[in-house]
This record gives structure tokens, C-alpha cells and sequence, in this order.
């Protein structure tokens, strides 16, 4: 006898990035809970010290479980340390707002302008130097970036533009087209580079729309990563980086050096080999900027140094990031 052939079972379709944003963990409990750590309330302060907690749940499966000084959980866990008063740290650590040349625009450097393109993250680091930042009042995605683009389009002086955050790839493709098509008319600006941590924490941002515009734009193009420890990539990670590259994109990373996360010259030369292994030049090592609510992650500059010495004898030129701290009122970032 023939049996009937069951029918073939339909695979539901992955989910696209906006559904694992919507799908990040927002409590601080669950996450404790996603890392192994279920009842460990004595981690938590009493509240989030007015930073809300978010983080991708893929980012959180690269933790190791059970580990309460794990580093992907270190940068975003909230922490009492947080609620002190440190003296030298305030809500502005790096003077933004004195930098404003108009609706979320900011120019400190000569030759490049920053947008700050959107107020929102798919992960809330806790070292955040915005995170006291008025989002609300500007953003310079508002009324179709014009604006923006007014203040870009009359200094021509300015060849290169920065879009940052928040995230600028929070905001949907359409949205960052609309920006560029306005660019056209501008032809001294050569150069659109992106800083972004999505393609880091929720690499799935990095879809067909998304590189098909990237590797449109008629823009030496430049994206700068944010990671800070070899554990944040997998294949995920990896997979997105390519298609940047492919997309035409010269890919570069910048990191925060943190107390208990990368503070050790092994760590960091794991994090420039993993780096080049997914096609990514490390750029910059920033010392913390100064912001309330991160002073327990202050590495001082004596040890930043040495490591960055230590890190010379282990790892050819071109693996080992330039330490630098930004300055309010500085023409550039100040090396350490």
C-alpha cells in the first residue's frame, strides 16, 4: 500500500531586523535571566538611572552564561555605579551643543559635518556619551533634512558628512535615500561615512535594500563599526561586514576602552585579530568621554597608554588603534 506523503511542512520566513528590534530586552531581569544569571538581583541597581536598558537578543546568546563580569553584559547591564556624582563628569562630555550649526547638525572639525540622524539605538550602552543627549530637538532626519542639508549646502567647505546618533541605521533605508538624493545637488561633498553599531549588535540590518543603496551612492563611502571585544562577532557579524565591503564601503572600527571589559592588552589584541578576520581595520581607541553615568568604566590614561604599548609589540602597525580622547573646543581628536 502507498501511503499518503505528508505535506511538506512551509518554513516561516526569518525575521527581518525590524522584528528583532521590536523583539530586544528592555528588562533588566530577563536579561540577567537570557544570561544564565536568573535571581541575581543583587547586580541590579534600584532603578536605570534615567537610561533605559536595551539590548538585541542575539547580542545577548554572545554572552557567556553565568558570568556576571562577562564584557558583552558589563556594557549594558545597568549598574549602581551609575546614580554617583563624579566630579569632571557631566551630561555634555564632549560639547555637542556648543558644536550645533542647526537642527541636529554638529560641526567641530573643518571639512566634515555630523548629522545626527536619529535618537535611537538597537542596543543602550551604558558608557553612552549621549545619553543625556536632547534627542527630542534634534534630529536632523526631520522635515526631510532640510535643514541639514541648508547648512551642508552652504558651506562648501565641507566635503565630508558624518551620520550618527543614536544609530543612523535605526532609521529605515527609504529615509537614509531621501538624505542622499538631497546630496546630489552638492558636489563638494565626495564622502558619506556612517558611524553604527547595528551591524555589530543586530547584523540582520544589513539586508538587500539596505546594501543595494550603499552600493548606489555615488560617495566614497566609509563605515566605522563600534565594537569593543572579540566577542561581539560571530557569523552573523562577519556576514554583514562583507556586504558592506561589497557594497563598496571602507570598514573601520572604532572601540571605548572600558574598565573590566577591554582593559587588558590580550583582550584588545584579540579584538584587532577578529577585526581583520571580518575585513574590519581597527581606527580609533577612545578613552571614556566624561559622561554622568560612566565614571566606573574610567581606565586612566598612564595604563591606556601602556597598553597601547603592549599592543605594539604584539600586533603589526596597521592592527593597532590610535588612542585618543575628544576634547571640547579641540580641532580634532587629541591623541594619548
Amino acid at each position: 500500500m502507498i501511503t499518503a506523503s505528508p505535506h511538506p511542512r512551509l518554513s516561516s520566513p526569518a525575521p527581518g531586523w525590524r522584528e528583532l528590534w521590536r523583539d530586544a530586552i528592555t528588562d533588566a531581569a530577563e536579561l540577567l535571566e537570557a544570561a544564565g544569571l536568573a535571581g541575581r538581583t543583587d547586580l541590579l541597581p534600584p532603578d536605570d538611572a534615567g537610561f533605559a536598558l536595551r539590548v538585541p537578543r542575539g547580542f545577548v546568546a554572545r554572552m557567556r552564561q553565568g558570568d556576571p563580569s562577562d564584557p558583552l553584559l558589563l556594557q549594558v547591564l545597568p549598574q549602581a555605579a551609575e546614580h554617583a556624582r563624579v566630579e569632571g563628569f557631566a551630561a555634555d562630555a564632549v560639547g555637542d551643543m556648543a558644536a550645533k550649526a542647526g537642527r541636529g547638525v554638529l560641526h567641530k572639525y573643518d571639512g566634515r559635518a555630523l548629522l545626527v540622524a536619529s535618537g535611537s539605538c538597537a542596543v543602550n550602552c551604558r558608557y553612552c556619551f549621549r545619553r543625556h543627549f536632547p534627542y527630542g530637538e534634534e534630529i536632523a532626519a526631520a522635515a526631510q533634512w532640510r535643514e541639514a542639508l541648508a547648512h551642508v549646502e552652504a558651506d562648501p567647505s565641507i566635503r565630508e558628512l558624518i551620520l550618527s546618533g543614536g544609530d543612523p541605521l535605526a532609521l529605515a533605508t527609504h529615509k537614509l535615500d531621501e538624505l542622499t538624493r538631497g546630496l546630489a545637488g552638492l558636489p563638494h561633498v565626495i564622502r558619506l561615512r556612517i558611524h553604527t553599531r547595528l551591524p555589530v549588535v543586530l547584523p540582520e540590518r544589513v539586508d538587500d535594500a539596505f546594501v543595494a543603496w550603499l552600493a548606489a551612492l555615488p560617495l566614497q563611502k566609509v563605515v566605522v563599526l563600534h565594537a569593543n571585544h572579540a566577542n561581539e562577532f560571530d557569523a552573523g557579524v562577519d556576514a554583514a561586514c562583507a556586504r558592506l565591503r561589497e557594497a563598496g564601503a571602507t570598514v573601520l572600527n572604532q572601540s571605548v576602552l572600558l574598565r573590566g571589559v577591554n582593559d587588558d592588552a590580550g583582550a584588545l589584541a584579540d579584538l584587532s585579530e577578529r577585526l581583520f578576520a571580518a575585513g574590519v581595520l581597527p581606527y580609533y581607541l577612545h578613552q571614556l568621554d566624561r559622561v554622568q553615568g560612566a565614571a566606573h568604566f574610567e581606565v586612566d590614561d598612564e595604563r591606556a597608554r601602556a597598553l597601547v604599548e603592549a599592543l605594539r609589540t604584539r600586533l603589526p602597525g596597521y592592527l593597532v588603534p590610535k588612542l585618543v580622547r575628544e576634547v571640547a573646543g579641540d580641532g580634532s581628536k587629541r591623541p594619548l
